[in-house]
């Protein structure tokens, strides 16, 4: 994976310290829909570089960070901008999915 994998110590200076606008995938090695998402957010990586950070939250070995928003599965990708929680996509979505959502967060 290509995103950076961040931990409860990273996941709090990412987010809320730094307030950058970033989505997170909330994801699982042995998840198939997690691989094929993964993908896709890595590719849009490379689109949004300058603009939004594209981070990954592995739920075997981050248990509380998944607990803290409630989340039931994988994958789940959570939006955030200047340090607050605006959106969520679960399951299997697609690029113009994930595009449309990076758009709102960003007007918002």
């Amino acid at each position: 994976m290509s995103l950076e994998q961040l931990n409860a110590n990273s996941f709090e200076k990412i987010i809320y310290d730094n307030a950058e606008s970033c989505l997170v995938i909330f994801s699982r090695k042995s998840c198939h829909v997690c691989k094929e998402v993964v993908p896709v957010l890595e590719e849009l990586q490379l689109q949004y570089r300058d603009r939004v950070g594209f981070y990954y939250v592995d739920v075997e070995e981050d248990k509380n960070l998944s607990q803290r928003f409630s989340l039931k599965g994988v994958p789940q990708i959570l939006f955030f901008k200047d340090g607050e929680y605006q959106a969520k996509l679960a399951g299997a979505v697609d690029e113009d999915k994930v595009i449309e959502k990076i758009a709102e967060v960003l007007e918002s």
